[in-house]
């Protein structure tokens, strides 16, 4: 699978948030940077990580010499039925999700500068490519992502979640880049507090998203006296990685409760959940969206889309689904009788339109009866031509159907569309449809298509069929930082490339001593250099450049680092 596959199989929608890796931008400093985050996480991960990853680094062909380019990481990911795109930073959270359910990785095309060599507050390549890619070669895992993208991509949020999400993603990107002056980062901060300082309740996305963070991301295996590390934020941080393992953060064993745990992106995390087996990630994936419109359908599901005030899906018993923005729900003894939507409405099945009922037809709104028929022993749906010609209901003919709610539709009976055997629609002209005194459907509004169903059996957020419906969505208008090097940046850039073109291309005598002499003057702050030196002088079994070296690391405090 390469590229383009991906891209093909992809929601058009989708597609606007993807950008070009532009490989040849990453300089010799940010290999340095991922090969040494790599050798550390393999020199320590498999004392602590769960087996699924370190055969997952294998099987993924994920190197620790240098980035890897994801069109190379495409073709070993197709054969484990993924692939990967790369994306600006952090990405709306239904989006992500989205990507997921489509086996699909989105992977942050930045990383990390030396100085947040520990721990990144914003997404980056090491955390996804080094943290995700791996554990997703565990089939069992692989289908839990999946699982948790198809159910989280159609929870909905609200436009409070839109707010918090640019806030995060805000300060993310001013703390990702080195260069932005604190009282940047303290505004952000300070706007982030106050929006998380509201009393608003969770939405499905929210509530889904901290689920997302303390298993995905956060995740701990076995027990909480001996966990073991799976998720990506902790396998991709060296910092975070290790303090994750300490006392001092507490280790809950995994439940539904999770979803109440709100997290702080920009900083480490105070406690971690543990998961006994991959298994059990499932039944509390699926405990979460049993609570959700998805599952719960009904007037629940239906109000919850009316407060979203976003496109959604109404799903009837028939299979019949209604897109589009659902703005009133008339209910009766706690079960809707009649939806309507405003705006373009589509009508599906099995997530693809119906002919003829795209939003351009049902350009003003769509509104149906839901319920049942009186004095009929078994569903609308179910019924064969001759059981509705038994009850009167025969095409070419006026037809009144007084249904249980009270709901009466009279009307010209035009057209029944089936679809595996279900009655899905029925179409009338000169119709009226009434709710007691209420007037919902007038004859010289047109042909009514009634949607047939004796209940909404799940409502979720998006559209049914997007690539029909033409959703646009817009890419995040603030984008990454890129840093403009100084001079004197790029000329330390081409000290790194000297270095690795030592280890890899030829070892002419000397080179290293005469970069270290220039990081002594020029850079004496520059310890991730120094390391890459001393390693090459390891190899040489040159004790004089190591001693030189292990001092330099001893004044900037980063004797540790090799």
């Amino acid at each position: 699978m390469d590229h383009i596959d991906i891209l093909d199989k992809l929601p058009k929608h989708l597609l606007n948030y993807v950008v070009e890796q532009d490989y040849n931008s990453y300089t010799a400093k940010d290999h340095a940077v991922w090969r040494y985050v790599m050798r550390r996480n393999i020199k320590y991960l498999p004392e602590v990580a769960h087996h699924s990853y370190l055969e997952g680094l294998k099987k993924t062909g994920i190197g620790m010499e240098r980035i890897p380019n994801i069109s190379g990481m495409n073709r070993i990911l197709g054969d484990i039925g993924w692939g990967a795109v790369t994306v600006d930073g952090f990405i709306p959270p239904n989006a992500f999700m989205e990507f997921q359910a489509n086996n699909v990785l989105v992977i942050a095309a930045d990383i990390r500068s030396a100085d947040q060599i520990e721990y990144t507050p914003a997404p980056d390549i090491i955390h996804e490519a080094a943290g995700h890619a791996p554990i997703i070669a565990d089939p069992e895992y692989a289908e839990y992502l999946r699982l948790f993208g198809e159910i989280g991509s159609k929870a909905f949020s609200s436009s409070y979640d839109k707010k918090m999400y640019e806030a995060i993603r805000h300060l993310s990107i001013l703390k990702a880049d080195p260069y932005t002056p604190k009282n940047e980062i303290d505004e952000a901060e300070k706007r982030l507090q106050e929006l998380d300082s509201r009393v608003v309740a969770n939405s499905e996305i929210a509530l889904i998203r901290n689920l997302h963070w303390w298993t995905v991301e956060y995740g701990l295996i076995g027990t909480p006296d001996n966990p073991k590390i799976y998720g990506a934020g902790l396998l991709s941080s060296i910092g975070e990685g290790r303090s994750s393992l300490k006392p001092d953060v507490k280790k809950l064993p995994l439940t539904i409760e999770a979803v109440n745990y709100n997290f702080d992106i920009t900083t480490r995390q105070p406690q971690l959940f543990v998961t006994p087996d991959f298994g059990h990630l499932r039944k509390v994936l699926f405990e979460f969206a049993d609570r959700m419109a998805l599952r719960r359908g009904g007037v629940y599901g239906l109000n919850v889309a009316v407060e979203s005030q976003s496109i959604a899906t109404a799903v009837y018993s028939s299979g019949l689904q209604v897109s589009g923005v659902i703005n009133n729900v008339i209910e009766k003894d706690g079960k809707p009788v009649y939806i309507s939507t405003q705006g373009p409405t589509s009508l599906n099945f099995e997530n693809c339109e119906l002919s003829g009922h795209d939003k351009s037809y049902h350009s003003m709104g769509y509104g149906s009866v839901v319920g049942r028929l009186k004095d009929i022993g078994k569903p609308v749906e179910s019924c064969t031509d001759r059981d509705l010609s038994e009850i009167s209901i025969v095409k070419g003919r006026k037809v009144k159907l007084n249904f249980e709610s009270g709901v009466t539709v009279e009307g010209i009976l035009k057209n029944v569309e089936r679809k595996k055997e279900k009655i899905i629609l029925m179409s009338f002209s000169d119709c009226l449809v009434k709710f007691e005194d209420i007037i919902l459907f007038q004859p010289d509004w047109g042909i009514y298509d009634m949607a047939v169903g004796e209940d909404i059996i799940s409502v979720y957020s998006g559209p049914a069929d997007p690539d029909s419906y033409g959703i646009q969505v817009e890419p995040p208008v603030e984008k990454t930082h890129k840093i403009s090097y100084s001079r004197k940046a790029k000329r330390l850039h081409l000290l790194y490339k000297i270095v690795r073109d030592y280890r890899n291309v030829k070892r002419l005598p000397g080179v290293l001593e005469s970069v270290l002499a220039e990081l002594e003057k020029q850079y004496p702050d520059e310890w991730l250099l120094a390391t890459e030196i001393f390693e090459e002088a390891i190899e040489d079994k040159d004790e004089s450049l190591k001693e030189r070296v292990t001092r330099f690391l001893e004044k900037n405090g980063k004797k540790e680092s090799i």
